[in-house]
């Protein structure tokens, strides 16, 4: 056989030896992670639902898990959790764009202020337009839920300089923003509080290039106040709940999905300090798919979740040799696992009960 570009490739690159030949509990789709967590690196997480699943995972096997913003003291953990404070590194609840990850820097920084200010919900409590579920029973005064975001804030800054690894997982692309200046919400005005006004607020269906441009402002702004700060990028597999395009939902998923991977690959490729996890890629492999949703056919299940943060754990984290004794394996137990799944929290998901 003549010589060509493919001749001396490795495996890897080719898909009748990497994937087709392969059993589904070997497909491992990373060649080599760019560098490596210890167990003393502050690891924060932000993003969408599926981000939750890693810092749960961080959590139960002894890495640092970066919780920047902490409880008020005497609360009780089960309270604590209730109220959000466990779901991610800071209480902004999901972070489903790279618009809102930007905006909420800047505002943390005091670089942009919405003229959106706050919402109320139908039985009178205020909430934060921002992220409207994270104070579940909402906030009894304008004063008091304004006093939460100043310490949230505070928070987000700490995290910020002091984090050494973000994880981000990017989620959707459709999301609603207020009119006036652009500001980007979690959830739909009316789905946990204000009144959907269409002279207000409006859809907005973010391209290639918007998710590229303001994820990549969002690490500058990152970088230029913790230079050291390290970042891994991957894709949620969840699927949208619904969709506001005049189009079936799958379309809506399949574009949204898209988008969403050629804008990752774009920012790796930008950025060589930002690493990319294809948790997106293993979960819809063909070979995997049907074994790794669950009956909803729209979330991950148990063995899925575990099998991704395997691959996770094999390539990005190290184990110093000094504190082997103190970091757990991953086991998979499925009955365990089921239940911290229970306890993921996909905001999105309001809008079906609104």
């Amino acid at each position: 056989m003549a010589d060509n570009p493919y001749s001396s490739l490795p495996d890897h690159r080719f898909w009748r030896k990497a994937v087709a030949s392969l059993p589904p509990f070997a497909l491992d789709p990373i060649v080599e992670a760019p560098f490596k967590i210890s167990p003393r690196d502050k690891v924060a997480t932000g993003g969408s639902c599926f981000a939750q699943e890693i810092a749960h995972r961080l959590q139960q096997s002894g890495y640092h898990y970066y919780l920047a913003e902490q409880p008020p003291e005497g609360m009780s953990p089960q309270e604590a959790r209730r109220r959000n404070y466990s779901m991610y590194s800071c209480r902004y609840g999901n972070l489903y764009t790279t618009t809102q990850l930007l905006q909420l820097i800047q505002r943390a920084y005091g670089d942009f202020k919405p003229d959106l200010d706050v919402w109320t919900t139908e039985n009178g409590r205020v909430v934060d337009p921002f992220r409207p579920r994270i104070e579940p029973d909402g906030y009894a005064s304008v004063e008091d839920m304004r006093a939460d975001r100043e310490r949230h804030f505070a928070a987000v800054r700490k995290m910020i300089e002091t984090m050494d690894v973000f994880v981000f997982t990017f989620g959707l692309t459709e999301c609603w923003r207020h009119k006036s200046d652009g500001a980007v919400l979690q959830l739909a005005p009316g789905v946990a509080g204000g009144d959907y006004d269409p002279q207000t607020y409006e859809f907005w269906n973010m391209t290639v290039g918007d998710v590229v441009r303001d994820f990549l402002a969002s690490a500058d702004l990152v970088y230029a106040r913790n230079p050291n700060a390290r970042m891994i990028l991957s894709v949620s597999p969840v699927s949208i709940i619904a969709t506001s395009e005049d189009r079936h939902v799958l379309v809506s998923n399949s574009a949204s999905k898209a988008i969403l991977r050629a804008a990752a690959d774009e920012v790796v490729r930008a950025r060589s300090n930002i690493a990319y996890f294809p948790s997106y890629d293993l979960v819809t492999a063909s070979p995997n798919a049907a074994r790794f949703y669950g009956d909803d056919t729209r979330r991950i299940n148990s063995f899925g979740v575990d099998r991704t943060m395997k691959i996770f754990f094999d390539h990005f984290m190290s184990r110093d040799e000094s504190q082997k004794g103190d970091v757990q394996a991953i086991k998979l137990d499925v009955a365990g696992e089921a239940k911290t799944n229970a306890r993921v929290v996909c905001d999105e998901e309001a809008i079906e009960s609104a």
